[in-house]
């Protein structure tokens, strides 16, 4: 029957010991349908061999050194017993003997799998009792191996089994699917890790008050939009058409824009497959030209899809200048650059092999075009703050996803002027099928759907497994979205895994943003949004928040559909937790009320003004080395938060 972990919520700390429990990934293969439903599917579509796993373990395991025990990856929030779950806690899929043949014993998290293991235990005791085989590889006579003790074990064991499955059958509202089940367990899971946070310090609070705001949808019940009479105009992009065709006149560039160094350009582009690619030295090279060159590089030269596609490639790169041109330069953070990195860092984990057999071309072009247009045209504001200030566009869509739908109408509003239609060449059904998807995709960016989105996928990939002996098969297209969702959304918030000097300049950026739209709302006497007041802000604890709420628990469940892919980034994602963790100050508990007398205020700003000036040296971040000279320069003990 099944086996039993029970970890009691007191044992589990924000600080990780030697003696924490870590999760490790399962591992499995990932498997595509051959009848899929939908029309949509690859032509014997096959599943992906081990052999592929093996080379890659052989190919990455040698010379390098073993992670001791201390060191590996803590387990996320997911994989910790619920203070109000039943005595079951977290369950392990033991039935699946064909799993524990082959080390393949996983943790089941969310509850349609978790009904649907404990069903599957149920089965296996009563084909047990009654001398039925299991399965092909279980003994009739199993049985008769039995005493009446064990027996009578069995069967007490298997009513436990159907009273938890029919207690939390009864728990199922008929308008709730099986995903919103294990959103509403992670949601209050996730809410009971941030009120032990935010008790730490007032930093603390400001840090899950953040994540509280940012990550979680609210209903109805929950919002809080307080209307004001402020109104902020969106900053209005200037249609560039005629600088595009100026910059296309004569022969198409190599790249699709001028370059600094074609030597240096070079080299990059042998690197676009990297993970940890330097974004920001790209920019450089292109001339602020980054999203249109990789657009091109990646679409055209990597990958063949415009070709492929019927995509006239001239009318592309002009539609790409104009989208380029309208992100927002004086964005620190949502800009081009940011757009380009999350596009790379999908045309990465699209290329490993154990993912490339499952989704069509079309649906890479879709997800990777999605990606570069993902935040056009954004203020440098949150949904949230376009709300509270009754801004056009958030009557517009009604506080549902502003931005996102923005970003979308904004890319296919360019599309209607002849001379941007790149599609044009693509057949109607194929064009519309072509759009469906990048609004689902963008609209998979919304962070408020995180929890929504991780839970969906995640009972996906559980009840596969369950269902298919520890195999996960993408059965239509509905699921293999799904998951292109999720690995589009992962690449939003990808930075965290990439290597420090990467993750701490795209941290300062976002920091940054996030402290301009404080300053705005503080000029227009507005509640100041969590984690945006540059006086109280505190760094270290916010990317370790970060990590632990968000990052991690959707890239363990990345990591398990991708296994053994995406281990180094898990790796260095614990590792970026810890620089930062270390170096979290020492702050007495207190409430959000209290604020920095006017002593400690000075000595944040002289320490913010010194450190943003060091930044601005290294701002085109063309040497991403300097980043550390520049943290040794500043302000070694800064004020408590």
């Amino acid at each position: 029957m099944d086996i039993q972990l029970e970890y009691p919520t007191e044992s589990f700390s924000l600080t990780p010991t030697p003696d924490d429990v870590f999760y490790q990934p399962m591992q499995f293969r990932l498997s595509f349908a051959e009848d899929g439903s939908d029309g949509h599917d690859k032509e014997g579509g096959n599943e992906v061999n081990n052999q592929i796993v093996e080379d890659y373990l052989s190919q990455h395991s040698a010379g390098m050194p073993q992670r001791k025990l201390s060191d590996q990856r803590r387990g996320s929030f997911l994989y910790r017993s619920e203070a109000d779950s039943s005595s079951r806690g977290l369950s392990r899929t033991s039935s699946m003997s064909s799993m524990d043949k082959n080390g393949l014993d996983d943790i089941i998290v969310t509850p349609f799998a978790q009904i649907l293991a404990r069903l599957r235990d149920v089965r296996h005791m009563m084909s047990t009792l009654t001398t039925l085989p299991v399965d092909e590889n279980t003994e009739v006579n199993e049985a008769a191996r039995l005493t009446g003790k064990d027996q009578q074990r069995m069967l007490l064991e298997g009513l436990t089994d159907i009273d938890w499955v029919l207690e939390h059958l009864n728990k199922i509202k008929a308008r709730n699917s099986v995903g919103e089940m294990a959103q509403t367990k992670f949601k209050r899971m996730l809410t009971r890790e941030l009120s032990h946070f935010s008790e730490t310090s007032k930093s603390g609070n400001q840090v899950a008050e953040w994540v509280s705001n940012t990550y979680f949808e609210r209903g109805e019940d929950e919002l809080d939009l307080e209307k004001t009479k402020n109104r902020i105009p969106m900053i209005v992009t200037k249609r560039i058409i005629n600088q595009a065709s100026q910059a296309l006149k004569g022969n198409l560039p190599k790249y699709g824009v001028e370059v600094e160094c074609e030597e240096a350009m070079a080299q990059l582009v042998s690197e676009i497959s990297i993970w940890n690619f330097d974004m920001f030295k790209f920019a450089r090279i292109t001339k602020d030209h980054p999203l249109v060159a990789l657009s091109y590089v990646v679409l055209s030269q990597e990958r063949d899809m415009l070709r492929q596609f019927s995509v006239d490639i001239p009318t592309f790169i002009k539609y790409m200048f104009v989208i380029e041109g309208s992100y927002h330069k004086t964005n620190p953070y949502h800009n081009a650059t940011h757009g380009a990195d999350v596009m790379q860092s999908c045309h990465v984990l699209l290329g490993y092999p154990v993912v490339e057999q499952v989704f069509t071309d079309l649906e890479v072009f879709a997800a990777l075009y999605a990606c570069a247009i993902h935040d056009v045209d954004h203020p440098g504001l949150s949904n949230q703050f376009l709300s509270n200030t009754s801004n056009d566009l958030a009557i517009l869509y009604n506080d549902h996803a502003v931005l996102e739908n923005h970003h979308l109408a904004t890319a296919f509003k360019f599309m209607q002027n002849d001379e941007l239609n790149w599609a044009a060449g693509m057949p109607d059904k194929q064009r519309q099928l072509f759009r469906k998807m990048v609004i689902d995709l963008v609209l998979a960016t919304d962070m408020s759907k995180h929890l929504s989105l991780m839970a969906d996928i995640k009972t996906t990939v559980e009840s596969s497994k369950v269902a298919h002996n520890g195999k996960l098969v993408l059965e239509s297209y509905n699921e293999r979205m799904l998951v292109l969702q999720g690995i589009v959304h992962s690449c939003d918030i990808s930075s965290a895994t990439k290597a420090m000097p990467i993750y701490r300049a795209w941290t300062e950026k976002i920091i940054e943003e996030f402290h301009q739209q404080g300053d705005r709302e503080r000029e227009l006497g507005l509640t100041i949004s969590p984690m945006c007041d540059r006086h109280t802000t505190s760094i270290e604890k916010s990317q370790v928040g970060f990590i632990d709420f968000i990052v991690l628990p959707l890239w363990e469940t990345l990591g398990e559909l991708m296994y053994p892919f995406c281990q180094d980034m898990l790796n260095q994602l614990n590792d970026n937790r810890m620089y930062y963790f270390n170096r979290i100050p020492e702050s007495p508990r207190c409430s959000l009320s209290d604020s920095p007398d006017n002593e400690d205020r000075n000595a944040i700003l002289a320490a913010a003004e010194k450190r943003k000036n060091m930044r601005n040296k290294t701002d085109d971040c063309s040497d991403l080395s300097s980043i550390e000279e520049a943290d040794e320069l500043t302000v070694t003990n800064p004020p408590e938060s």
